[in-house]
């Protein structure tokens, strides 16, 4: 008989930045193996213990629980400099890094990658995405056209190379051809590249089958989502997305877990909307609202140091991700951000072409829609240490009592704030 284990996954349900590393870390408590399945180094979770702040990209968050097994999994893409100094300043803040282990079928960001992701976006001008310019794009595109590389490929030098020059066969022409840049070569990416793979190689195994042992033996494990399901490549407002799949069912490609065993799946959703970078953003305030939550907020991307757009709750968008991914659990992270708000606008629905409608499909649909409010009425304390949901002011438990109505999701947690032990637990069992 299958073991179906009892494995969370956390994903975000919004444009990203929603605060899912400090949940990552705070559920790592009670997991055996904590999992990043898409991605690479544009995620910025940040965990903050003490007076200690942690700011981590490709590293799985469950990092801070020294005695957990962390896995990079195959569906992310790696950026060996950055990942090695991710992990040089964790050891140096005496953090022993023998439980980070890195999937040999994880792709590879070279150099060009990240030349490529800049070039193209200054090509398209304003009409550019707002990529984070990590590569990640052009990774991704490279392993789709089955010419990628991956961290098993590099432990070999003789089949890094064969594949690195035909890699740039095709790279170098569209240097060349396209942006009218130099040609990259294959002893320099070697060369640059060799100390972080001798750094990188006893991290770099097979991932698939530890995860699936792990299983098998009935660990917990938690899989640690990046980025957000309106990014989706598949689901999000397309093309401002990015280029894989950070909704829950990646995980199954993305770290070779069969769907039956995931049991959990736990939203994590601010309790405002922001976004970076361009795209369609219907409830977006451009006005002080919209200034008083980014600063309230402290709303500057932790990867790119870009200032976040601002927006109210957007229910209709909450129902879309509860679909998307079958959340069964939320957790509402800075609501003392709303904190002396009189009221607070709650989306409940959208006015297009005289109709009301739910969230679209069509994601061009976005940019035209009138967003449908709900006025809320706010509160003026300061609910920072705030433990207990019955302590809070009626006014933010009713806040939190429409959103489960509206989306018929509960919420587990509440965050109050961003240290480590600034949530209110409402479902102990999440």
């Amino acid at each position: 008989m299958v073991n179906l284990g009892n494995t969370s996954v956390i994903v975000g349900t919004q444009w990203g930045d929603e605060g899912k590393g400090r949940v990552t870390d705070m559920l790592a408590s009670s997991a055996d193996v904590v999992a990043r399945f898409s991605g690479g180094m544009n995620a910025g979770h940040t965990v903050i213990v003490g007076d200690d702040r942690f700011e981590l990209h490709q590293i799985p968050s469950g990092i801070l629980h020294r005695e957990k097994k962390n896995i990079i999994g195959n569906g992310t893409v790696v950026h060996p400099e950055s990942l090695v100094g991710e992990m040089v300043d964790l050891e140096a803040r005496n953090l022993p890094l023998d439980n980070l282990f890195i999937s040999d079928g994880a792709h590879v960001i070279l150099p060009h990658h990240l030349l490529l992701d800049r070039l193209e976006e200054e090509r398209k001008g304003n009409q550019k995405i707002g990529t984070t310019r990590k590569g990640i794009g052009p990774a991704y595109a490279d392993k789709v056209n089955r010419r990628g590389i991956r961290m098993g490929d590099l432990l070999n030098p003789e089949i890094f190379r064969a594949k690195l020059e035909n890699n740039l066969s095709y790279t170098n022409l569209l240097l060349a051809k396209i942006y009218n840049s130099e040609p990259m070569t294959t002893d320099a990416i070697i060369e640059e590249y060799r100390p972080f793979i001798e750094r990188l190689r006893p991290h770099i195994t097979n991932t698939v089958a530890m995860l699936n042992q792990a299983l098998e033996d009935g660990k917990e494990i938690l899989f640690e989502g990046a980025q957000g399901t309106l990014l989706d490549i598949d689901h999000g407002t397309y093309p401002f997305v990015t280029s894989s799949n950070p909704t829950a069912g990646g995980v199954c490609t993305g770290c070779g877990v069969g769907p039956i065993h995931i049991r959990k799946v736990v939203g994590v959703v601010k309790a405002y909307v922001t976004r970076v970078g361009a795209g369609p953003f219907p409830t977006e305030q451009k006005n002080s609202f919209g200034e008083t939550l980014s600063t309230q907020g402290h709303e500057v991307g932790v990867t790119t140091g870009r200032h976040r757009r601002c927006g109210w709750f957007d229910a209709p968008m909450l129902r879309y991700s509860a679909r998307i991914n079958g959340l069964t659990h939320l957790v509402l992270t800075k609501l003392d951000v709303l904190s002396g708000f009189d009221t607070i606008p709650i989306c409940t629905g959208y006015h297009y072409n005289d109709q009301v409608i739910e969230y679209p499909s069509n994601a061009s649909i976005l940019e035209h829609l009138t967003p449908i409010y709900e006025e809320m009425p706010g509160w003026s304390e300061d609910i920072s240490d705030i433990r207990n949901v019955k302590d809070l002011p009626s006014q933010a438990q009713a806040y939190i009592q429409r959103i489960e109505q509206l989306t018929q999701v509960p919420v587990a947690v509440v965050s109050v704030g961003p240290g480590r032990d600034q949530a209110i637990v409402i479902d102990p069992t999440i």
